[in-house]
């Protein structure tokens, strides 16, 4: 199922017919979390179940999350992430070496 098409900001490197709603739901949720408005939370919280969004949150993917959007998301969702898990999901655009 095709993405619609008034989430695309939440996917400026992607082109949404090449999204898989049922594959790449993590992803989905992920950028909707991040850069969502609220139309498109909206649009996460009916076509996701909970759990879902909730896994999400609890087991980020590395790099790819906005530090105060995920420090929210676990506490809505009154969940707990292991620190390293936590640094290594934040989107850090200045890295260090």
């Amino acid at each position: 199922m095709t993405l619609p098409k008034f989430l695309q900001p939440c996917f400026p490197s992607y082109h949404l017919k090449s999204l898989d709603k049922k594959r790449d739901k993590k992803l989905i949720i992920t950028q909707i979390f991040n850069f969502g408005t609220e139309k498109d939370l909206e649009w996460l919280s009916k076509n996701y179940p909970k759990k879902d969004l909730k896994q999400a949150v609890s087991k980020p993917n590395k790099g790819v999350w906005l530090k105060d959007v995920l420090l929210y998301w676990k506490k809505i969702f009154n969940l707990k992430i292991a620190k390293k898990d936590f640094k290594k999901a934040i989107l850090d655009i200045n890295p260090r070496f």
